[in-house]
């Protein structure tokens, strides 16, 4: 499941997406009829997913596959991310990165209003188990 349209800058330090995918009423994400707003999670993990994906490229060997470890001080604006017109901006930045331990903030944003924001960790190279 991809949820973000395009990259739209990378560097370093983070990472700018954007994201149609809201809008659609195919979201795997939609719940009772509305794409929630804590759906915008997700968008965000794909975004900082993506930014390893890039810091990652031409180093040898491969991407480090990582497992979402924690989210924290989410900070909810809106109920529902459907009904919001305008595309998308998601906005990851990483504020620490320790070995394989990240921690990135996020906010997703539509236009000029912000629709959520918070921090997600991340542990690479961890394995999930059943």
């Amino acid at each position: 499941m991809c949820l973000l349209h395009k990259v739209a800058h990378s560097d370093e330090r983070g990472i700018v997406c954007s994201a149609l995918s809201h809008r659609s009423p195919d979201n795997p994400l939609r719940h009772a009829g509305m794409l929630p707003a804590l759906a915008g999670i997700e968008y965000a993990a794909q975004a900082l997913a993506a930014h390893c994906a890039l810091l990652a490229r031409g180093r040898p060997g491969e991407p480090a596959q990582g497992l979402l470890a924690g989210v924290r001080e989410v900070a909810l604006h809106v109920a529902r991310l459907d009904d919001i017109d305008a595309p998308l901006t998601v906005r990851a930045e990483r504020l620490v990165a320790d070995g394989p331990r990240l921690l990135y903030g996020f906010m997703i944003e539509a236009g000029q209003r912000e629709l959520l924001n918070g921090r997600v960790a991340v542990v690479l190279g961890a394995q999930a188990t059943a």
